[in-house]
């Protein structure tokens, strides 16, 4: 008895050590792995205007001869800040700044010219996708993009309207798509109504834009059922309002996803109370990158949805007085500032095995 009692005992510690010496060469082989990164990112740089005079236009404050004096000086020290916040969106794993990132409040395309020339951003040879808006104030979304990673294949813009309404204009919705290191990923950049009048008020606008933006999702999706869309910009309303969440159906969880709906992962940070911009103490999430189903699962053998990040560090941030902890604003009223924005740019990671 105490020989097969022995015996049994050795068979049960080989198998134990078989199993563990498995584990160790599973695990050899998963820490072998190596992956490519690209990160995607946006920002609104809070009005990045000339200093030329344009009289078809509402941003004449924006002129030498405006009531905020800006000049040359002032542009520059803008494009500077501007370009180096960009540089390091991402840098943990790119340096350089971003792989793709689109861009909002930009007056035209010399603006974004003079700021993929800073030297902050200069030796990553970006390229611009633009056009012009019949935004009142002059301002535009954009895209920016490394030709080390993307290859633009087409563009186009999305107009904006509202039927029986033809006062109310808007920015137009920017569509880029391209190879992404050899993968077709479509971008749809944004900049949706604001909130001036009111929210509820104001709300039918972004409401018809959460639209527009679904129409081209849908029609990308028409294309291919499994086409990697990544929508992002300023939608003026936050993940949890209707705009967003029902009419866009950029919805927080991944893992309940329905045929079609998105994923939004500023969602959840929302939720925990984190925000891109503030005003009257309160925090918003007006900053999105949302994501079609196509670039979720957790194969990663083709680029997926890693991880997403609000870039709020300390340097942007007002240090003190009644609006410590906000992002620091180029101006307050006609005060010039010195600072980088009113809102924190966003960014998110994809990744797949090399």
């Amino acid at each position: 008895m105490e020989l097969k009692k022995n015996t049994k005992i050795r068979s049960l510690n080989m198998i134990s050590m078989f199993m563990f010496f498995m584990f160790l060469s599973s695990l050899s082989f998963a820490q072998t792995k190596e992956y490519k990164i690209a990160s995607v990112a946006f920002y609104n740089v809070e009005n990045l205007f000339d200093t030329i005079n344009n009289t078809e236009l509402l941003g004449s404050d924006f002129t030498p001869d405006g009531p905020k004096v800006w000049n040359t000086d002032k542009y520059y020290k803008k494009l500077n800040k501007t370009a180096s916040v960009i540089s390091k969106l991402g840098d943990k794993y790119i340096k350089g700044g971003p792989s793709v990132i689109g861009i909002s409040e930009i007056e035209n395309i010399t603006v974004l010219q003079d700021l993929i020339n800073m030297p902050q951003l200069k030796d990553s040879k970006y390229k611009i996708v633009h056009y012009d808006s019949p935004d009142r104030r002059g301002i535009d979304v954009a895209l920016l993009y490394r030709e080390d990673f993307f290859t633009v294949t087409s563009s186009s813009v999305k107009k904006f309207h509202i039927e029986g309404n033809d006062k109310f204009v808007s920015r137009d919705q920017l569509l880029v798509t391209g190879l992404l290191d050899g993968e077709e990923i479509s971008f749809i950049v944004n900049h949706w109504p604001s909130r001036r009048g009111g929210e509820k008020r104001s709300l039918p606008g972004r409401v018809r834009a959460a639209e527009m933006a679904r129409e081209v999702v849908d029609s990308l999706h028409k294309i291919n059922s499994d086409a990697k869309i990544i929508i992002m910009g300023d939608f003026n309303d936050n993940p949890s309002d209707p705009s967003i969440f029902k009419h866009l159906g950029a919805k927080g969880d991944k893992d309940k996803l329905k045929e079609g709906e998105l994923f939004n992962p500023m969602y959840n940070k929302f939720k925990k109370g984190y925000g891109s911009n503030a005003y009257r103490d309160t925090w918003s999430l007006f900053d999105n990158l949302i994501v079609s189903q196509g670039l979720l699962g957790d194969d990663k053998i083709n680029y997926k949805y890693w991880k997403a990040i609000i870039y709020n560090e300390n340097y942007l941030k007002q240090k003190e007085g009644k609006y410590e902890g906000y992002p620091l604003r180029t101006f307050s009223g006609d005060t010039f500032k010195n600072g980088y924005s009113d809102h924190f740019p966003v960014y998110l990671y994809l990744i797949k095995e090399k």
